[in-house]
């Protein structure tokens, strides 16, 4: 075996040994914590400059439904 062979055998194991509740915690909780930063983001950071009132103009309500979309479905796999 080469050295990179004992390398990701090594790194294997680690990964491995990681519970996966705790992969999903810190996935999940990592969408969370995007989602509060969206949440927190100035309208003016997530519309244009000239705007027409259109109500796809901000990006907000987009962000968050993707994201609480995307929460449910790896909290319910």
């Amino acid at each position: 075996m080469t050295p990179l062979h004992s390398i990701g055998d090594a790194l294997r194991e680690l990964l491995q040994s990681i519970p996966l509740p705790a992969v999903r915690v810190l996935f999940v909780g990592t969408l969370v914590l995007i989602l509060l930063w969206v949440l927190r983001l100035p309208r003016s950071v997530v519309t244009p400059e000239q705007t027409s009132g259109r109500w796809d103009e901000n990006l907000k309500p987009i962000a968050v439904l993707s994201l609480l979309i995307q929460i449910v479905i790896y909290l319910l796999l």
